[in-house]
C-alpha cells in the first residue's frame, strides 16, 4: 500500500501566552516563529518524554487512519523563557523543558465535546474506539473527553496517556494484553460497528507504517531508558508492540465489544 511518509515541522517558541491547567502535565498555548498558535506539551512535565512519545504515537496513527487530529510539531524551547517567567511553578517547568518538544497545532473557537450535546454516528465512534483499543489509551472518558468539536467536526487530542505500559515496561510484549479500561469510553455505547472497522483499519497500519511513525521520535526522548541497551532496541519494542497488537486486533475487538454489551 503506497503512503507518505510522515514528515514532522519543528518551530522555534516564541511566547509563552497561557497556561492551561488541566491534569497534571500543565500544557500552555504558546505562539512560535511561524505566527502559530500551539499547545504545547512540556518534556518536563510530571510524565516527561514517555507522554510526549504516546502523544507523537498515538496522534499519526490516527491520522493514518483518516482521524482528524490537530498537526502535531516538534517545539524547540529556549532557557530565555524560565528567566523571564513569575509563576514559579510554570519558570521550573520551563527551566525542566529546555529544548525539543512537542506542540499541537491551537484549534482557536474550538469547544469540547459532550456527548449530551453532540451525537456521534456509529462508524466513527467505532473508529475511534479501535484507535484507543489499540493504544491502551485510558483518557478518553465522559469526564475528560480529549476531543473537540471544531468546524462541525469532531477532532481528537491529548494521547499523551495511551501506551501507560512503557513506564514501567512491563508485561509489554504480551500480544493479548488486556484493556479493562475500555469500559469507561466515552464512545463505546455507540460503537456498533467495531469488526467493520476492524478490518478496514487493520490492513492500514502495516508494519512499514508504524515504523515510519515509530521513527519520528526523537533520539534524544529515548535515551535513558533502563529497560533496554540502547534507544535501537527501546525503538524498536513500541514498533513490537505496535504490530503485535495490530495483527491480534480481533482480541481487543472482542473485548470492546463485550465491554459494550455489558452498558447496552
Amino acid at each position: 500500500m503506497n503512503y507518505s511518509i510522515p514528515q514532522l515541522r519543528t518551530v522555534n517558541v516564541t511566547r509563552y501566552v497561557t497556561p492551561l491547567r488541566e491534569g497534571g502535565s500543565m500544557p500552555a498555548i504558546a505562539e512560535a516563529d511561524d505566527q502559530f498558535l500551539y499547545v504545547l506539551k512540556f518534556r518536563g512535565a510530571g510524565q516527561g518524554k514517555k507522554a510526549l512519545i504516546a502523544e507523537l504515537i498515538g496522534g499519526e496513527i490516527a491520522r493514518a487512519l483518516g482521524l482528524n487530529i490537530p498537526e502535531i510539531v516538534f517545539a524547540n524551547l529556549d532557557i530565555a523563557f524560565g528567566r523571564i517567567e513569575g509563576d514559579e511553578e510554570i519558570q521550573d517547568l520551563l527551566k525542566a523543558s529546555v529544548g525539543l518538544n512537542l506542540a499541537l497545532h491551537y484549534l482557536s473557537g474550538s469547544v469540547a465535546f459532550d456527548p449530551l450535546v453532540t451525537k456521534v454516528d456509529s462508524k466513527l465512534a467505532s473508529q475511534i474506539v479501535w484507535l484507543d483499543s489499540l493504544l491502551l489509551n485510558v483518557d478518553r472518558t465522559a469526564r475528560n473527553t480529549n476531543m473537540l468539536w471544531w468546524h462541525k467536526a469532531l477532532w481528537l487530542i491529548d494521547h499523551g496517556a495511551a501506551l501507560y505500559f512503557h513506564h514501567s515496561w512491563s508485561d509489554w510484549d504480551q500480544p493479548k494484553k488486556q484493556f479493562v479500561n475500555i469500559k469507561d469510553h466515552v464512545l463505546l455505547s455507540s460503537a456498533s460497528e467495531l469488526e467493520s472497522v476492524d478490518t478496514e483499519f487493520r490492513p492500514i497500519l502495516s508494519h512499514e507504517r508504524i515504523r515510519s511513525i515509530v521513527d519520528l521520535i526523537p533520539e534524544e526522548w529515548l535515551a535513558g531508558e533502563s529497560a533496554f541497551e540502547s534507544t535501537d532496541q527501546h525503538r524498536q519494542a513500541y514498533v513490537q508492540f505496535l504490530v503485535t497488537r495490530v495483527a491480534h486486533s480481533d482480541f481487543f475487538v472482542k473485548e470492546a465489544q463485550h465491554a459494550r454489551e455489558s452498558l447496552i
